[in-house]
């Protein structure tokens, strides 16, 4: 067959290998995975974006009675200044019912969907979601059999709201902490990464994306970032924990608001650990090599970071990708601008987030 003749071929097979890229479907497996179509379709939606839509996408709001009110919520949307919204207190039918007016907000101005997450650890499940049935606490989970089984429980529900993202395992070794309390898997390292690897592997089979959290460890400190500074005093003695749920494909980890002192190589200078570049960039980018989703703790209401001066724009800088809860969502994203158009490795370093997160949402079927 002369070049001629198969030129017809050649060009149905190229067109059907594009109609294939572009329908191609998605899930959050593929996300760590190679490949060049998800990676130019991140970039075609991200190219898309102004620097202020861009910088919005890193911004997750909070919702539900213990959150920012419905109007509010809704405003943030509709001005295209969120890229997510965690969802607090409520029952089924609120959440659900909130999650499909802000989707109609979005779909209606064209944005880019939001993702919604929550803290359904086994210990917070039932607060969480009023009105489900009795959940066991995280520190009462006795085998790998029945982790599994908890979270097809939680997963049910998360999908049936529409949450794509669960701000759990607690990987924190220790039951003892007065912030952590029940909602550690125990005070056995080996037990706690068993099953945090199990929780996280069966929730992401699922597609829903799983956080391990608090890095660097906050199960063996004494006090609550809810209600002061808290402190790392010496060794990160939880640091190993975290290493085989990055081998594992753990998508999310959540930087805790815990100040590292007397550690020679590791100590934040008073400033809390999602506000250091030094564990969350070096240490957890860098020495760790976690190409995931970092996210900072809630910015609104622990003592431990909110006595900081743009803590959200600080815990930025460090390396976290996304921002949850700032107190101001449009000064953060102004913050975050300014200190953009006069720092150009910040910029580029905003721009590897959000292409992340955009990534994200394109293998959660989002975008």
């Amino acid at each position: 067959m002369n070049f001629k003749s198969s030129l017809p071929i050649i060009i149905t097979l190229i067109f059907c290998t594009n109609v294939q890229a572009q329908n191609k479907k998605y899930c959050l497996a593929d996300f760590y995975q190679y490949d060049t179509e998800l990676a130019y379709l991140t970039d075609s939606v991200f190219n898309s974006l102004t620097d202020e839509k861009r910088i919005a996408q890193m911004i997750i709001t909070s919702a539900g009675e213990l959150g920012k009110s419905k109007q509010v919520v809704k405003e943030l949307v509709e001005n295209n200044q969120i890229g997510g919204v965690v969802f607090l207190k409520g029952s089924q039918e609120s959440h659900k019912k909130l999650v499909d007016e802000l989707n109609a907000i979005s779909k209606n101005n064209k944005y880019i969907s939001l993702l919604y997450s929550m803290d359904a650890e086994p210990s917070l499940f039932n607060g969480r979601v009023k009105g489900t049935e009795k959940m066991m606490n995280t520190i009462d989970i006795k085998s790998k059999k029945q982790c599994d089984s908890v979270v097809k429980v939680i997963d049910k529900t998360l999908m049936e709201i529409g949450i794509h993202q669960n701000f759990a395992p607690v990987c924190d070794i220790s039951p003892n902490n007065e912030a952590i309390k029940n909602r550690s898997f125990g005070n056995d390292r080996d037990t706690v990464i068993s099953f945090s690897k199990t929780f996280i592997k069966s929730t992401q089979n699922d597609n829903i994306v799983a956080t391990a959290k608090h890095f660097p460890g906050h199960g063996l400190v004494k006090g609550d970032t809810h209600k002061q500074s808290v402190y790392i005093d010496g060794e990160l003695q939880e640091l190993d924990i975290y290493k085989p749920l990055i081998a594992e494909g753990i998508i999310s980890i959540m930087i805790a608001h815990i100040t590292v002192r007397n550690n020679e190589r590791y100590n934040t200078n008073d400033l809390p650990s999602s506000c250091s570049k030094l564990i969350v960039t070096d240490l957890l980018k860098n020495e760790l090599n976690f190409k995931g989703i970092i996210i900072t703790d809630a910015l609104n209401i622990m003592k431990a970071v909110t006595i900081l001066d743009k803590a959200p724009l600080r815990a930025s800088m460090a390396g976290c990708d996304m921002i949850l809860m700032p107190i101001d969502e449009l000064q953060t994203i102004n913050w975050i601008e300014e200190e953009m158009k006069i720092n150009s490795a910040y910029r580029k370093q905003v721009y590897q987030s959000v292409k992340k997160i955009l990534r994200l949402k394109i293998c959660l079927k989002l975008v």
